[in-house]
């Protein structure tokens, strides 16, 4: 109980902007934790099979990837609040499209407009935390700040799947309109994020007109060129575990009904379950950093959940499935806000923006690309053999995500170390 007091207080001594961000956080994260984990099933009752699925999960990853860029360009120059209200505004009309909408060509096209403007504020997010922040509390704030993500999609999680339980069993509507209406309920949480996002204040930015000599143009054309790098170098890491999550992660709520029949209800508890765990996790991370260290702690954390995922693939039993998927969870996502940090601290100020639109672009180009590989997979070979080979696959390219991470920024920060003396 003190730790989470003490947590609270820490919530409590952010600035107005941090707060209202984190509550406007937890309404596109109900929202949107209500939405994704149903509307695998919408899909199925409209009579398409899992292709589309493939199909709408790609383009909206695909969307996504293609707009990050110039969406975090747009946010340096207009803004992070404007873009943020704007894309939340837009993405919410996106979602209302899709609860109804039934042609497959529609049902594609407004997924791929819900990738266009999510990516809206996605980009604006870790940029707004760390100008709004001291380099003292961003490591404990990126960590609430993913605690708060995926504990707000543990809430969207059990209140989809229980919403659409309740409209069938209870109200007696058919599985169509029950999935229909608890995806407008989904929607009209993300809206409520407008509100939060409104009472923000942009802080104006310093513009200074300076005159560089030929040194010191030199000194920063070499600066521009090993940010470059550090970020390439990041983005290789965040694109191996983009193709490995596309294979998998979109598809869970659809492994536990084809291979164990669970209802809604249950897979929004379980989802929900690895989601809370996540969050726990996602807390517990700073205390493993300082002893051992950012880089370390990502990667033990990372090789920890690979066990777990195989588990996952291979047991023909519902609970060995549910507890290999909570743990494996929780490990895997424990060090995305380490990750965050690691990278906001060794990029330059300049190009933490470039950074961050860079490093979920290519992990969104990793869903796209996974998506119709994966369903094609299970199409082929079942409910039990299509699962493990994706399951294994995905394994594999964390492995080599992990390896890579490990050997390519110790050795990174052993030159650092070098050089300074």
């Amino acid at each position: 109980m003190n730790w989470l007091k003490n947590e609270a207080l820490r919530v409590r001594s952010y600035n107005s902007n941090v707060k209202m961000f984190l509550l406007a956080t937890v309404f596109l994260q109900i929202g949107l934790g209500m939405f994704m984990v149903i509307y695998n099933f919408y899909i199925r009752e409209l009579g398409y099979d899992d292709a589309v699925n493939g199909k709408i999960i790609s383009a909206m990853s695909l969307a996504t990837a293609l707009v990050l860029l110039p969406a975090g360009l747009l946010s340096d120059r207009i803004g992070r609040k404007n873009i943020m209200i704007a894309g939340t505004f837009i993405t919410a009309g996106t979602l209302f499209f899709r609860s109804f909408v039934q042609v497959e060509d529609f049902l594609v096209w407004g997924a791929f407009a819900t990738g266009l403007f999510t990516a809206f504020i996605q980009v604006s997010g870790v940029p707004w935390l760390a100008e709004n922040s001291t380099k003292s509390e961003r490591v404990h704030l990126f960590s609430i700040h993913f605690s708060i993500m995926t504990a707000s999609q543990v809430a969207g999680s059990l209140i989809g799947g229980g919403l659409t339980d309740l409209f069938h069993l209870v109200l007696e509507w058919s599985s169509l309109d029950s999935v229909r209406w608890s995806l407008f309920a989904g929607a009209v949480f993300f809206t409520s994020a407008i509100f939060p996002f409104l009472k923000m204040v942009e802080l104006p930015a310093e513009k200074q007109i300076v005159i560089h000599s030929a040194g010191e143009l030199s000194i920063r054309k070499q600066e521009k060129r090993d940010n470059f790098k550090l970020i390439a170098l990041f983005a290789i890491a965040q694109l191996l575990i983009g193709f490995g999550s596309g294979l998998v992660i979109p598809y869970l709520n659809l492994y536990f009904a084809d291979r164990f029949n669970a209802s809604p209800s249950y897979i929004g508890v379980i989802i929900s379950g690895g989601q809370a765990m996540t969050a726990v996790a996602i807390l517990i991370g700073p205390v493993v950093v300082k002893k051992i260290g950012e880089i370390k702690a990502l990667v033990i954390l990372q090789l920890l959940s690979l066990p777990f995922l195989l588990l996952t693939a291979f047991t023909e039993s519902l609970l060995v499935a549910s507890l290999g998927f909570l743990f494996r969870q929780a490990l895997m996502n424990a060090g995305n806000p380490i990750q965050t940090s690691l990278m906001m601290e060794m990029v330059g100020d300049e190009y933490r923006g470039l950074a961050n639109s860079i490093n979920q672009m290519v992990f969104n180009l990793g869903w796209a690309t996974m998506g119709p590989v994966s369903t094609g997979i299970i199409l082929i070979y079942g409910s039990y053999w299509g699962y493990a080979w994706v399951f294994t696959l995905t394994c594999g390219l964390y492995l080599i995500s992990s390896l890579y991470f490990l050997f390519t920024f110790t050795m990174l920060s052993k030159r650092k170390q070098t050089s300074l003396f």
